[in-house]
């Protein structure tokens, strides 16, 4: 949790509850940036501003219902998952559509040029999987969450929370060994 997220009190949220435009500002500049990469994650990158600006005018609507049951940062967190995915339910695309792939060998002499292309690839493979495995592998490998903050978020129970996870990297290795990939042995 950033400092700016941790300086979010009670009175501030109360304040944004009633209206309060300065204390929605605060909240906003607190926890702005990090669902921003939470929206991107799920949307891309062209979708993720208008996912958020939709998803903060809800969050403002649905304050004054925040029961302060979980942490003020979860609770955003749950409302952003949840419109970038009716996003992505409202453009028809709950599996992303494959592309086209150019075939192309990874450089062996050249490291960086190897990591660069196998974190490409990790990027492609990542796209081609459901958009919802992609959330749950996010925001268990990359933001190393308990199943239980993960269930909390996504609100599903933690041992579905197991499963989608076990999905995830499966449908992950089954999409990077169709782009190419060769795992070390």
């Amino acid at each position: 949790m950033s400092a700016a997220e941790e300086a979010i009190d009670d009175a501030i949220v109360r304040r944004a509850a009633v209206g309060d435009r300065d204390a929605q500002r605060q909240i906003y500049e607190a926890f702005g940036g990090r669902m921003y990469r939470i929206a991107q994650r799920i949307v891309g990158e062209s979708n993720a501003a208008d996912v958020v600006q939709d998803a903060f005018i809800h969050v403002f609507e649905k304050l004054p219902s925040f029961r302060h049951e979980s942490e003020l940062g979860t609770w955003l967190h749950r409302l952003v998952v949840n419109e970038a995915l009716q996003h992505l339910r409202r453009r028809g695309r709950s599996v992303m559509r494959t592309q086209t792939l150019m075939e192309h060998e990874l450089a062996q002499t050249d490291e960086s040029t190897r990591r660069h292309d196998l974190a490409e690839m990790l990027g492609q493979a990542m796209r081609l999987i459901e958009p919802e495995l992609r959330l749950i592998f996010q925001l268990k490998e990359v933001d190393d969450l308990s199943y239980a903050q993960i269930a909390e978020m996504v609100g599903i129970p933690p041992g579905t929370v197991g499963s989608r996870l076990n999905r995830a990297r499966r449908d992950l290795r089954h999409q990077l060994l169709n782009l190419g990939w060769e795992p070390s042995r």
